[in-house]
């Protein structure tokens, strides 16, 4: 299989493991923060009784547990592409 041909057949796949990855990192997200914070719901930027270092904490969390789950979810699957077709899909 061609590069551009790996890359169009992954689609799918990759874009199944985006949702997947917001749905587990989301997951992942709130245990974390429950027990960093000892509250049950992560301060939302329009929420006046937090301060801004608090609002700018959960937001760098959240994404650094996006981002690494996404990667880990976006490598599995490459990898099981790969076994499947004999292509990594990102070359």
């Amino acid at each position: 299989m061609s590069s551009k041909g790996a890359k169009l057949a992954y689609r799918p796949i990759g874009l199944l493991g985006g949702i997947l990855a917001g749905v587990v990192s989301g997951t992942i997200f709130k245990q974390v923060w429950k027990r960093v914070s000892h509250e049950e719901d992560a301060p939302d930027a329009l929420q006046s009784e937090y301060r801004m270092r608090e609002i700018v904490l959960a937001a760098a969390l959240q994404g650094a547990i996006f981002a690494a789950t996404k990667a880990a979810i976006d490598r599995l699957g490459a990898q099981g592409f790969t076994k499947l077709t004999g292509s990594w899909p990102g070359d």
